[in-house]
């Protein structure tokens, strides 16, 4: 092996060490894009799709979330209990502009047994904050909802401040004992658009959002760092 060949195989090594990083980063993100888009699916279905019953208090502790994330759903109860705040920003409601403020959680008595937080809407930060939103509803009454799993807490999530109320995940594990509940359910419920006051806050959302989906682009990015470095090699190994 020549001298020039030798000095080679180091940058060699590095170069096809890289391509092996971003290729292996793009396959990646192509299983991301597989994963986001049956989400989006499933979504897209369980919104369409007419609400069902509420699963009984015996089968909510064996629930999987991908089994009922985002399902809609009938309950009878009650709204009884203190209110949690879920820190919720920007939201846009009514076509308005999207702006920081509170998700409204109430306890809700089941009729079925057990008790389920009920996300009654969004409510603007500085009526979230003085307590300007409407009561809820008195009496029995029977609600159509959107079952949520539990919030995935991030790196940069705020601690909550169960002293005052104040959460930053919609975590009914967290919330619950919170509020001195200790037969509540594993998720929450997102009240739909018409379970609202006519006029004025909590407001529901009416659409769920759709989760971002850019896989695909940063898939072909990191293919083409594999193909840019590869060739970038190639062409320096040449003129050596």
């Amino acid at each position: 092996m020549t001298g020039a060949r030798r000095g080679l195989v180091l940058p060699a090594l590095f170069a096809a060490a890289c391509v092996a990083l971003f290729a292996g980063l793009g396959v990646w993100q192509l299983r991301r894009l597989a994963w986001k888009e049956a989400l989006i699916e499933r979504i897209e279905a369980r919104e369409a799709a007419p609400a069902t019953p509420l699963p009984p208090a015996a089968d909510r502790a064996g629930l999987k979330a991908d089994d009922y994330a985002f399902a809609r759903v009938t309950a009878r109860g009650a709204f009884a209990g203190r209110e949690a705040l879920v820190f919720a920003g920007p939201v846009a409601v009514d076509r308005g502009p999207a702006q920081s403020g509170y998700f409204v959680l109430t306890p809700f008595r089941l009729a079925a047994g057990g008790v389920a937080l009920v996300n009654r809407g969004f409510a603007p930060m500085d009526v979230a904050e003085r307590g300007g939103f409407a009561p809820p509803p008195a009496g029995e009454i029977d609600i159509v909802a959107r079952m949520r799993p539990p919030e995935r807490r991030g790196v940069f999530t705020p601690a909550d401040e169960p002293a005052r109320g104040r959460f930053f995940a919609q975590d009914a594990s967290a919330i619950a004992p919170a509020l001195g509940l200790a037969d509540a359910a594993p998720f929450t419920l997102d009240a739909l658009a018409g379970e609202g006051p006519a006029n004025g806050w909590p407001r529901p959302v009416a659409r769920l959002e759709r989760p971002p989906n850019n896989h695909l682009s940063y898939a072909l990015t990191w293919f083409g760092l594999a193909a840019t470095t590869a060739v970038f090699f190639a062409v320096w190994a040449r003129r050596r």
